[in-house]
């Protein structure tokens, strides 16, 4: 990685530490995913990644949820059942997350498109599930 992209990587990251206490307050000291308690958890920022970091971007979740994301052909699939709750969560970043998760999986797994089914969006968060995939 060249000192300009590693810069620019610093630099995202300490303004993304800006949200830490409020994302903190938000999430209770659990995974906003999967709701695990009494693990590290990290700032996760929802694809498409804006420009600058917003609040309405990120999540604080644990690392298997973000190992989860990042490598989604090593996905643990039982791990992800947890979205039957958090398709319906008030923070609409994991709601997001939630539905693309269901989308990826929903091919080879009935739990998975049966909770598709049952899910709602309204047209902006639509919009947003449509920009992102796994």
């Amino acid at each position: 990685m060249s000192k300009k992209s590693q810069s620019k990587k610093q630099e995202r990251a300490q303004s993304l530490s800006y949200f830490g206490k409020d994302l903190v307050r938000r999430c209770a000291a659990t995974c906003e995913l999967c709701a695990a308690g009494s693990v590290p958890l990290s700032i996760f920022e929802v694809e498409p990644v804006p420009k600058e970091p917003q609040l309405k971007h990120c999540l604080m979740i644990c690392d298997l949820c973000q190992q989860n994301l990042i490598h989604p052909k090593k996905m643990q699939v039982n791990h992800w059942r947890c979205l039957t709750t958090t398709m319906w969560s008030e923070v609409v970043a994991a709601k997001i997350v939630a539905i693309v998760v269901l989308q990826y999986l929903a091919g080879d797994h009935a739990w998975a498109q049966e909770c598709l089914e049952q899910a709602y969006l309204d047209a902006d968060e639509q919009a947003w599930v449509d920009e992102w995939s796994l």
